[in-house]
């Protein structure tokens, strides 16, 4: 294999949850596919549009010529709209249909992965228009596809899977982003620190130090009287993070200590996906 080692936890990843998703279609029935999901105006069908649609931008595919209907209400934002796009282009499509692309796709994006040779550095096309990395592309899209499938779990009760290699990929990328949420969002004080203790299939403690120049570093080592300290089990926790639910809803799998008003600010920013 030509894959770049640093490449190949995220195409490990997104084998792993592409296939996951194929399996939990296999035996839907039709009304099925109409299911409501967690991410906000999709069905299972939608949410499977869009992970094909995210698959044929990785493959370079052209993107589809089609107009938006007016009273997508869950659409507000040009994000959104590029979004819907591939969702919306495939509304009409029958279970056999989205199945038939589905395996398709697979097959066309394996063959792409073998055969992958290029820099991890290389600068790829993004989301409207944008230019990133190949590595953070490949990151990026293993997190997406294995949030996307716990979305169809949740649609259809199938939960599982939520210590496999593309939850290990989403709890990085959602790290990633905690340092930001506290500082810059929830403006924590300067010279403070902020603990989250996460249990469940994926464990983690680590603390947001926020410095004199209200700069936020996340850090491994855990803080002594922290301003606030916040305890969560993982699938609350990417729940939250991926704007799936509100932090009221699902207060009583929150246990929060410190400051309130902090704690508050935060969760209230913990949404980091668009």
């Amino acid at each position: 294999m030509s894959l770049h080692p640093t490449l190949q936890p995220y195409a490990d990843a997104w084998t792993h949850s592409i296939e996951a998703i194929s399996e939990l279609l296999q035996s839907l029935a039709e009304a099925e596919w109409n299911r409501r999901t967690p991410c906000p105006g999709w069905s299972v069908r939608d949410v499977v549009s869009h992970v094909i649609g995210l698959d044929c931008e990785m493959l370079g595919d052209p993107r589809p010529i089609h107009s938006l209907p007016r009273d997508l209400f869950h659409v507000t934002n040009e994000h959104q709209r590029y979004m819907e796009m591939q969702v919306d282009v495939r509304r009409h499509h029958t279970a056999p249909e989205m199945t038939s692309e589905l395996e398709y796709v697979i097959i066309r994006r394996n063959r792409q992965l073998r055969n992958e040779s290029r820099d991890p550095g290389t600068k790829v096309r993004g989301p409207l228009g944008t230019e990133l990395t190949l590595e953070e592309s490949m990151r990026r899209h293993a997190f997406d596809v294995w949030v996307h499938e716990q979305d169809l779990r949740t649609a259809l009760g199938r939960p599982g899977d939520l210590d496999s290699p593309g939850a290990l990929v989403a709890r990085d990328v959602l790290l990633g982003e905690l340092p930001r949420v506290v500082a810059e969002d929830a403006q924590a004080p300067r010279s403070s620190a902020v603990v989250f203790d996460v249990h469940g299939p994926v464990e983690f403690l680590r603390t947001i130090r926020v410095d004199i120049q209200g700069r936020g570093t996340l850090e491994t080592a855990p803080a002594l009287g922290p301003a606030a300290t916040i305890t969560l089990d993982w699938e609350t926790y990417v729940r939250l993070a991926c704007g799936r639910v509100s932090p009221e809803s699902v207060s009583d799998r929150l246990k929060t200590e410190g400051d309130p008003e902090l704690t508050a600010a935060i969760l209230s920013n913990f949404t980091v996906t668009r």
